[in-house]
């Protein structure tokens, strides 16, 4: 499928988005707006301050729902109202940090809540499309070069990572068990994926944001891992990706049940190098370094993205340069127009699509 007829794929879909008030969930529900799908968007709350969700003022333009998903009566009437075409589940708890805090928050979220998902897709009257998120965080970890594939044993040890390959095995589980019928009205696949950047970030406890949060009032950054590697990729190719894959599988029934991973064509680079990398764009900013960490944190993570390649024929369209200067050039409009983060969010997606339009011509 050409780039330019994915808006009239989705024009008039029936779209329910899960997290949509998060960072990723409010650009899919942004550039699902305007394809013209009729979104409906579930979240427990604005889970930041301030909230590109909010920023953008989308509960003016897509449904919203204030709904925790494990809360499994009020889901599924959800679901029934809405009945939707198609399914993004997005909504975590993702910060690994809090996961220490607030394990049992983060399991019932990461896990439960995406039981309840599957529940209410079980129960689905019409042909749906599923892509469930889940995390890079979910493959064992072993510290190695190589990029892990889709087959590599899910063994996440810290409480965020462990939910999230409990998650993934949920998932298999409900395909096996309920989804795998020939003529079955539930089509799903999993979506792994690693360190996303972009704007509109504002989560605690990592990198970009709370270096914004610093540099915004001229402080410098403290950087606890600035040699830690993580295969740093825009927002915007993994919204990308997420869409890619429903369309491939609504196409090609083959691909239910299967998982992808969306991880950058290119090395991981340091926290150090995106840090220098921000510096060409923003000059003036500057960090810190101290080496003392409270909680255990992966420092190297690889995905393999091949399978993505061959049979989405997905690939990310901004390298890292470019993927760090639209983020910090978002940022850095914010600061100075926060009443027009829609005009630049919009903006930011034709410039995306338009790049991505060049790659596969």
């Amino acid at each position: 499928m050409k780039i330019k007829k994915i808006k009239s794929h989705f024009k008039g879909k029936k779209i329910l988005i899960t997290g949509h008030t998060g960072f990723k969930g409010s650009w899919l529900s942004l550039w699902m707006h305007h394809c013209g799908a009729k979104v409906l968007g579930i979240s427990d709350s604005i889970p930041t301050k301030p909230s590109h969700f909010e920023l953008l003022k989308l509960n003016r333009k897509i449904s919203s729902k204030i709904l925790d998903i494990t809360d499994l009566t009020r889901l599924r009437k959800a679901f029934i109202e809405f009945n939707p075409d198609y399914v993004f589940h997005l909504a975590a708890q993702a910060i690994v940090k809090t996961s220490y805090s607030q394990p049992i928050r983060t399991w019932k979220t990461n896990l439960i809540g995406t039981v309840n998902i599957l529940e209410c897709l079980r129960m689905a009257k019409k042909k749906t499309v599923a892509i469930m998120i889940t995390s890079d965080k979910a493959y064992q970890n072993l510290e190695i070069k190589r990029g892990y594939k889709e087959k590599d044993i899910l063994k996440g040890t810290d409480p965020y990572g462990a939910s999230k390959s409990s998650a993934d095995i949920a998932i298999n589980s409900y395909y096996h068990s309920f989804f795998l019928k020939k003529k079955g009205k539930v089509l799903i696949a999993t979506a792994r994926a690693g360190n996303v950047i972009g704007g509109g970030d504002w989560s605690p406890d990592r990198i970009i944001p709370d270096c914004i949060r610093s540099w915004s009032k001229n402080k410098k950054v403290i950087i606890r891992s600035p040699n830690s590697t993580r295969p740093w990729q825009h927002v915007l190719d993994i919204i990308y990706g997420y869409v890619r894959l429903s369309i491939k599988l609504k196409q090609n029934p083959k691909l239910h049940g299967e998982a992808f991973n969306f991880g950058p064509d290119r090395k991981n680079f340091r926290v150090i190098d995106i840090l220098n990398k921000m510096k060409v764009y923003w000059p003036k900013i500057n960090w810190n370094i101290v080496k003392q960490k409270k909680f255990k944190e992966n420092t190297l993570l690889h995905l393999n993205s091949s399978k993505s390649k061959k049979f989405l024929q997905w690939r990310t369209a901004l390298n890292f340069s470019n993927s760090v200067k639209f983020t910090i050039e978002w940022y850095k409009y914010y600061l100075t127009n926060k009443k027009n983060i829609y005009y630049y969010s919009s903006k930011q997606i034709s410039r995306y699509v338009a790049i991505l339009e060049k790659k596969v011509s």
